[in-house]
């Protein structure tokens, strides 16, 4: 059902914690589900993700999912970071179930969302 990736990144999730004063933050949550996910971001002058944390309230394919975009986004600029699609971390991790491709969406949209956050920032 699971691939060894996603069963790794379950067992071992990369980057788990959170950023104070981060440069940029995002949460999002599916209501249909329960799960809920905040990526945290910590953007230099070059606009470079210097450091990327998430908590994650919700099944293993969320943790799993997570854990696999902040190793992904991790040194990116943020623009480039921003392309990562839904399909890229369900990629990444060999592969989810159909069932949980919605874990992989919230992922890339929490991470949205931080960049968002951080634009924002750097607008006031």
């Amino acid at each position: 059902m699971y691939s060894d990736k996603v069963m790794d990144h379950f067992a071992n999730p990369r980057n788990s914690g959170e950023i104070e004063n981060a440069s940029g933050e995002g949460t999002v949550g599916n209501p249909t589900c329960g799960d809920l996910m905040t990526i945290y971001i910590d953007v230099d002058d070059d606009e470079v993700i210097q450091d990327i944390k998430f908590k994650t309230f919700g099944c293993g394919a969320a943790i799993a999912t997570s854990s696999m975009i902040t190793e992904i986004a991790k040194g990116m600029a943020v623009d480039e970071a921003l392309k990562i699609t839904r399909n890229d971390v369900a990629d990444a991790l060999d592969g989810l179930p159909p069932i949980k491709m919605h874990c992989s969406n919230l992922a890339a949209d929490a991470l949205a969302e931080a960049i968002k956050d951080y634009k924002e920032k750097q607008e006031e």
